[in-house]
């Protein structure tokens, strides 16, 4: 009997630990949930990244539409890869705000120097306190806002044209037309 046992149990464990792996590679990675999904965005003032800046960003700088707030930093290789898309979406006339993630004021403005700059508002988070009200994991991601103030979609990594089409450009056009 406990000869069998001591073929059957690590056959067993075996065989627990490939159902667990084969579950694990039926999830993406790329999804993360938020619990803030259809919640106000958390309360927050930050200081500008910018000198003329009267203001930073502030929880009340996301009502009257939709638009997207993106959590970005001068450090993050993912930010450069969407960062041309970024600019092509402002000019397209889809409001943007900026949240600079762990990152140094001066830093994020002579990263925007030198690849222009999309956003509406940037606000400073040099300790990442706002991102970890967000439930930020990191940089890039971008959260759609509505009119309202509420996170309606959370995006982590890079947008790229395809997942604007056919991911987050559906969400806004649905929330615009919601007005």
């Amino acid at each position: 009997m406990i000869r069998r046992l001591l073929y059957i149990v690590p056959v067993a464990a075996l065989v627990v630990i490939a159902g667990l792996l084969w579950v694990g590679l039926g999830r993406d990675p790329a999804v993360l949930p938020s619990t803030l999904i259809d919640r106000p965005l958390p309360a927050f003032d930050l200081a500008p990244v910018r000198p003329a800046d009267a203001e930073g960003l502030a929880t009340d700088d996301f009502t009257g539409r939709p638009m997207l707030l993106n959590v970005f930093a001068s450090w993050c290789v993912g930010c450069r890869v969407e960062h041309p898309f970024l600019m092509e979406l402002e000019q397209r006339g889809v409001v943007i705000q900026g949240l600079a993630w762990k990152d140094a004021p001066a830093d994020t403005l002579t990263w925007l120097g030198e690849r222009g700059d999309p956003y509406a508002r940037i606000g400073a988070d040099p300790e990442g306190r706002v991102g970890i009200d967000l439930g930020v994991s990191g940089a890039p991601e971008t959260f759609i806002i509505d009119a309202s103030g509420a996170v309606r979609h959370r995006h982590v990594g890079p947008i790229t044209p395809e997942i604007w089409e056919t991911q987050l450009r559906p969400i806004l056009q649905q929330l615009e037309a919601e007005g």
